[in-house]
């Protein structure tokens, strides 16, 4: 990940401190068998008889082997328990995605989304076992290096440049949250009902704020691996917004009134009111209020993007199998599936009770949907302040891996030198700062970014880099294996295609939210 900086895992999710251990001393005759980097190691001894050896030597040199001469991507002895290697992948996979799901169900209606949440997750789990049957054959533990390993140095860059685009746009979405969320949560605090410009409660000044205030110093620490613990604060705080969505289904009626300054709060969801279209809401009869199994519509476009975009946890996978405890291709596959069956339940039922909260009336932004009925609301208040905490303190875990893409790419070379560990940081969070300012929405961050990175690591890479790296004495290239990979591959391209198109369409067609909020 970075030359130094080898005590986190990348892609944004950290150790605590008892579970970075030190490098091992005595394994330097099996890492003089297996170097990761090596283009040898594939197209040496691949008699059919010894395939099964090589790749028993490509496991044990995952958890056992280490150069001391090249920086790997991740130092650490496999000491980590089956159990945290689920909590770690799943903290990766969960990210603020969580927060668009209603409206995007909202835009496909209730099977239709289901069907295609079940479609990605099975998609994401099978790429993850390209990954690791690649990953074995060779015993490479970097996405970046795998590329490198299949392609080249053009492998390399596109891995690397994938990784870049997909992080920034994780960091994207967690700022943005803090611009649109922060100043909701002051207000709150301060009972102003109608804000006067102040610069308090200005979400572009808040997210300056916090960036130079909180993350950047936390992005400018040498070795972050400490900051694992927030990992785990991260995903509770997910899991406690979850509750409040669910409990909130049965406290909120639908239609609900919209809030007005003039009444008290305990007439909000009593009151029958016209909402903003002027059209007369009655509490039985309202179509925005019938929850629909299918709907296909403009903004539909953004839903396949937003949901791949939601289960991206591909650059993490190969450092969590580097340190999972007796580390084998199908013990990880188990963490694999487990954790995305966690996420898949989690999205599925923050979706469904967000989206049958409000129907029809979900915003792109779900907290900000509650804040409409009561922006005092105690509970929804604190789901606010959670939300914040965790997305604030997982971006500087996330910018650590795009610095070690931008390192890898442009100083592959160069040992660590503080000046440019600054360089980098501080370029990155002015550039996504900057975008968070300008974007038109979290729409046009989670549908552009999913559209073009996404179905990159989660399609394309993991099945290309599988028909390369695998040899042909072990699967030829007509084998079922690499034809099912193929296809694989070619979905992803077709996917990346028709999601911008769709993006595309709707933009210049004028009728996208992303364009006219």
């Amino acid at each position: 990940m970075e030359p130094a900086e080898m005590n986190t895992i990348p892609n944004g999710k950290g150790h605590g401190a008892g579970e970075v251990t030190a490098i091992k001393s005595q394994s330097e005759d099996a890492a003089q068998e297996l170097v990761p980097n090596s283009t040898e190691n594939a197209s040496t001894d691949r008699t059919p008889g010894n395939v099964e050896a090589n790749l028993a030597e490509s496991s044990e040199f995952l958890s056992n082997a280490d150069d001391k001469k090249t920086p790997h991507f991740t130092d650490f002895e496999g000491k980590t328990s089956f159990g945290m290697s689920v909590f770690n992948l799943g903290n990766a996979i969960m990210g603020s995605g969580i927060l668009g799901l209603a409206y995007a169900m909202a835009n496909t209606g209730i099977v239709l989304f289901v069907i295609l949440l079940t479609v990605i997750a099975g998609l994401s789990a099978y790429s993850i076992h390209l990954l690791l049957k690649s990953s074995g054959v060779v015993g490479i533990r970097a996405y970046e290096q795998l590329g490198f390993r299949a392609f080249g140095t053009p492998g390399k860059m596109a891995a690397g440049i994938a990784i870049t685009l997909q992080n920034i746009g994780a960091m994207s979405s967690y700022l943005y949250i803090v611009k649109y969320e922060f100043p909701l949560v002051i207000q709150a605090f301060l009972k102003v009902d109608n804000p006067s410009g102040e610069w308090y409660l200005n979400g572009n000044y808040l997210v300056v704020i916090v960036s130079c205030s909180v993350i950047l110093p936390l992005a400018l620490m040498k070795q972050l691996g400490y900051l694992g613990y927030t990992s785990g604060f991260s995903l509770s705080c997910m899991v406690f917004f979850l509750i409040a969505v669910i409990y909130k289904k049965f406290q909120v009626k639908c239609p609900f009134a919209e809030f007005s300054h003039n009444n008290t709060v305990t007439s909000v969801n009593t009151s029958v009111a016209a909402n903003a279209g002027g059209v007369q809401m009655t509490p039985g009869g309202d179509p925005a209020c019938i929850p629909r199994l299918f709907n296909l519509n403009s903004q539909t476009a953004y839903t396949v993007p937003i949901l791949a975009f939601a289960f991206v946890c591909h650059p993490e996978v190969l450092p969590i199998y580097t340190e999972l405890r007796n580390p084998t291709k199908t013990k990880m596959q188990h963490v694999s599936n487990i954790s995305i069956g966690v996420m898949y339940i989690m999205y599925l039922l923050a979706a469904l009770f967000g989206y049958l909260t409000f129907v029809d009336k979900v915003e792109a932004e779900l907290l900000h949907t509650y804040s409409r009925i009561d922006p005092y609301d105690t509970l929804i208040l604190c789901v606010r302040v959670a939300v914040l905490t965790a997305v604030t303190l997982t971006v500087p875990i996330v910018l650590f891996p795009v610095r070690r893409a931008i390192q890898q790419l442009f100083f592959p070379n160069k040992t660590f030198w503080w000046p440019r560990h600054i360089a980098i940081a501080v370029t990155l969070l002015s550039l996504i700062n900057l975008l968070v300012i300008f974007a038109p929405n979290i729409l046009g961050i989670f549908g552009v970014i999913g559209a073009t990175s996404a179905p990159c690591l989660i399609f394309i890479f993991p099945a290309v880099f599988y028909i390369r790296i695998v040899p042909k004495e072990e699967e030829p290239l007509r084998s079922a294996p690499k034809i099912i990979a193929a296809c694989f591959a070619l979905l992803g391209v077709l996917f990346m295609i028709m999601s911008l198109s769709f993006i595309i369409i709707d933009w210049t067609s004028g009728t996208s939210k992303g364009s006219n909020h």
